[in-house]
């Protein structure tokens, strides 16, 4: 027995070394390239702070608590204890406080409304983080060759359009170079910064903090100001705790103290130690850190570091589009897998090529990342702060800590991102305002699009009619059954399909066998195929199937029928025809909703402008068939018109 446990951790000791090289590409890119543009940008002219000694320590005092307080203690000790079923993010996190599925009410409702308006806010990010990451990279041409300075945005377009282009193929292939790359990436930056260090040591009294102190004291606002940008070295700390699904709590915590937090301390101390000895250098310290004939390399380095970062946050919004979908926050959207065996990593070319032509225009709008880091920070900081909010529900409730235990610890963080967002305000006139501008054009849609589901699931379940009724009345007058299967999909358990009824109306015939099928997602990322299926038989050959999916998880709907074991029935995907029903869905005129299909508290009924929103987002939905993995030459579509 214990020669089998000792076995049995070697193994996971020997899985826990690759996924924490793995961790270095998924999660650690973000912030791996921040310091490219953070210490530069609080030495920026607009903040009007003179490079000396006295600045140069405070500034960096306050990066390297930043980077210990923020990242290292609020997510590597505390964010990642709050995870479910071993996965992380904004989304999860909210679940862990009330149901997403559900229809709260009172502060439980603004709980959920913080988590979608925190998930929007990381769309815009993801708007962002590439355009800057990308840019400030290849500005490094530049110092290389002065003269090829007009060419740094067209490399850039080309540079994003070839990343973005690359989407469809997956992360499966490329992913395996992430760990390597960023890996030879923070070995660099921890050399670059301790040659510099050694040179001029007394940079490491950065480490006291009393020099963050004694800055804000001498500055004032302009230390207030400066911020702002400091907060761009703790950027990309959230994936810490949003991708640890792909690589474990132990891997990520390993890849950061191990590391990443090392490589980047040691980065912005050589920095730092660079502009006490030649305060000029402040212009682009991190490339001044390179000897000259090392700058070419570093360049193509630092691109292929800034690729890295860009992939993970764009597959991150792709993994956070698939989640608000399951979960009902967006219609249905073309999702397609790119790894066999990894679930996670998906494609979703309607948010790619939005991406793509955001980050386009940024780059040509912006022109450096200087002026694009004028907007970086905002959309950020209030998504860190959202996630101390809830943090702070989940330790009271959850965790059931006294609250001054809570006030002590997560009100701490409260407050640090309340200081950063504070500064970061500062940046909404001088281009902050795009992130929140698609932070709330994302929020609107998902709001808009949840409620009018909800109404209209209400609208059809007042005219619904319950399945043994059904049943009931046809063996009073039996049909023409013919034979074979077929299995009607709806989204309300125990009520008859409209396209069932609507089928029996026009054709005058049913199947010998009548599955309605429901698939549900349910709150845990993953469900046990024990727990996936549910059979109700109601005799004379109808069932009702509830299917149950994660939201992590693909809802194939043919494989889990295929799995499906019951005395008397069997489902051949190959033999059975699917019926769908089409929803037509117009504006009425109707004043109100009178209540929902689940008993929650009636509503006031959608403004007329959000009723076209959701007509629109429901005429360009995914159709169900394909979202459901269903076989096209086996699909019949039956038009249900719905007034709303």
């Amino acid at each position: 027995m214990a020669t089998s446990s000792v076995a049995a951790s070697s193994r996971d000791r020997s899985e826990r070394l690759p996924l924490t090289l793995v961790a270095l590409g998924i999660v650690f890119g973000d912030i791996g390239t921040s310091p490219l543009y953070s210490l530069r940008e609080a030495f920026a002219p607009g903040h009007r702070l003179a490079v000396s000694p006295e600045s140069v320590l405070g500034v960096l005092s306050l990066i390297v608590w930043s980077l210990v307080l923020v990242v290292s203690v609020k997510y590597a000790v505390f964010a990642l204890r709050a995870d479910r079923d071993g996965e992380g993010g904004i989304l999860i996190l909210t679940s862990l406080v009330t149901p997403l599925r559900s229809q709260p009410t009172g502060a439980r409702r603004m709980l959920v409304l913080l988590g979608l308006f925190g998930t929007a806010l990381l769309v815009g990010d993801g708007m962002i983080t590439p355009s800057i990451t990308v840019l400030s990279a290849v500005e490094g041409v530049a110092v290389v060759a002065p003269h090829l300075e007009a060419a740094v945005v067209p490399l850039t377009l080309v540079v994003l359009v070839v990343l973005f282009a690359a989407q469809r193929r997956g992360t499966t292939s490329v992913g395996r170079v992430f760990g390597p790359v960023m890996l030879v990436w923070f070995a660099t930056l921890a050399v670059l910064g301790l040659l510099a260090i050694v040179s001029e040591p007394r940079v490491l009294t950065a480490l006291d903090p009393r020099h963050a102190v004694a800055f804000f004291v001498d500055e004032g606002l302009r230390a207030f100001m400066v911020l702002g940008s400091v907060f761009l070295a703790v950027t990309g700390g959230e994936a810490l705790y949003a991708d640890i699904g792909h690589v474990g709590k132990w891997s990520a915590r390993a890849g950061w103290f191990a590391v990443a937090l090392p490589a980047l301390l040691l980065n912005y101390l050589g920095q730092g130690a660079l502009v006490l000895s030649d305060p000029g250098a402040v212009v682009n310290p991190f490339f001044r850190l390179a000897p000259a004939w090392a700058l070419a390399p570093l360049v193509g380095l630092a691109t292929l570091a800034a690729i890295v970062a860009s992939q993970a946050l764009i597959s991150g919004v792709f993994s956070l589009t698939m989640q608000a979908v399951r979960l009902g926050y967006l219609p249905r959207l073309k999702v397609d897998h790119t790894s066999a065996t990894t679930f996670g990593q998906v494609y979703v070319g309607t948010v790619n090529w939005l991406l793509l032509s955001a980050c386009l225009l940024l780059v040509v709008a912006f022109g450096t990342s200087s002026d694009l880091a004028a907007a970086y920070g905002v959309a950020v900081t209030a998504t860190m702060l959202i996630t101390s909010l809830l943090l702070a529900v989940v330790a009271r409730e959850v965790w059931r800590w006294s609250v001054p235990v809570v006030a002590a610890t997560v009100g701490v963080f409260v407050l640090i991102d309340a200081a950063f967002l504070a500064a970061n305000l500062t940046k909404v006139l001088h281009g902050g305002w795009f992130p929140l501008v698609v932070a709330a054009l994302v929020f609107t849609v998902m709001t808009t699009w949840r409620r009018g589901r909800t109404e209209l699931r209400s609208r059809l379940g007042r005219r619904g009619l319950a399945i043994d009724r059904f049943v009931e009345n046809l063996r009073a007058d039996p049909p023409v059954r013919v034979p074979g299967t077929a299995v009607v999909m709806h989204g309300m358990r125990g009520v008859v399909p409209p396209a069932l009824l609507a089928n029996l109306r026009y054709n005058h015939v049913l199947h010998e066998t009548v599955v309605m099928l429901t698939v549900e997602t349910a709150e845990e990322p993953r469900v046990l195929r024990a727990e996936r299926v549910r059979v109700t038989e109601y005799g004379d050959g109808f069932f009702q199937v509830d299917l149950r999916f994660g939201f992590m998880e693909r809802a194939d709907v043919p494989r889990a029928l295929a799995d499906l074991v019951h005395p008397r029935l069997r489902l051949d995907p190959a033999v059975t025809t699917f019926v769908l029903g089409s929803e037509h869905v117009v504006v009425g005129e109707q004043p109100a909703v009178n209540g929902t299909s689940d008993g929650a508290a009636p509503a006031r009924s959608m403004p007329s402008w959000r009723k076209r929103l959701f007509v629109t987002l429901t005429r360009n939905a995914t159709n169900a068939g394909y979202y459901f993995s269903l076989p096209p030459d086996r699909v019949i579509e039956v038009g249900v018109p719905v007034e709303l």
